[in-house]
């Protein structure tokens, strides 16, 4: 199982962090982060459940992830295996991970997908989304798998759909002349974009619409 400490900072101050597997002693807790992260427009049937969680840890332990900063719990990440085919990357978040209750993970896949990350409120701006991406990673190394591979919501695009499709909200999102909080987020953390996705989660601010980021296996050639 995976554990890793090491410190954040806030306003220069440093506080111990821990990286961990969650269990099954952490999904209440869970479950109130995720409510804390996804308020309303972000449907509530979305949250985490008890089922949920169970086959997390069941079916891929090493695939939930989260982390602690002074003995709080403030934030997970989870994953599950699939056999990525880049020819047809169309896919819904609901398909791909079988609504969050990941019973097709696949022990033989070459992809690591991120199921979900979400970071409580009062312990954003740490660097916690990315230590947790950090341990991801290190677990697409450690298997030897070909990528991690997730949707990222585009919450700004709301704003602008009126003006531009999806994929020219990316491109000026990579352009550096829009800040997404979630494609912008995921692009400091490593990941690129690989492709819009048209409905692939029940999500207005996003129009419906996400981007499959990926992060190839550096040690990885062909």
């Amino acid at each position: 199982m995976y554990r890793k400490e090491l410190y954040v900072f806030e306003k220069g101050r440093p506080r111990r962090a821990v990286v961990r597997n969650y269990t099954a002693e952490d999904f209440d807790e869970l479950i109130q982060i995720q409510a804390e992260s996804f308020p309303p427009p972000f449907p509530s049937e979305l949250w985490w459940n008890r089922e949920q969680l169970t086959n997390h840890v069941t079916l891929f332990p090493e695939g939930a992830i989260c982390v602690e900063v002074d003995g709080v719990l403030a934030g997970s990440m989870t994953g599950l295996l699939v056999a990525f085919d880049p020819a047809h990357p169309e896919h819904s978040w609901e398909e791909i991970t079988d609504s969050g209750y990941i019973r097709n993970h696949d022990p033989h896949g070459d992809t690591l997908y991120i199921v979900d990350i979400c970071i409580r409120p009062s312990h954003r701006k740490l660097g916690l989304g990315q230590l947790m991406m950090q341990a991801m990673y290190e677990l697409v190394v450690q298997r030897g798998l070909k990528r991690l591979l997730g949707g990222g919501r585009m919450p700004g695009y709301g704003r602008y759909a009126d003006e531009w499709t999806p994929e020219q909200y990316v491109e000026r999102v990579v352009a550096g002349e829009v800040q997404d909080p979630v494609i912008t987020f995921l692009m400091r953390c490593g990941r690129t974009p690989l492709q819009v996705v048209e409905n692939y989660l029940d999500d207005e601010e996003s129009r419906n619409c996400a981007v499959l980021m990926v992060w190839n296996n550096p040690f990885l050639r062909g």
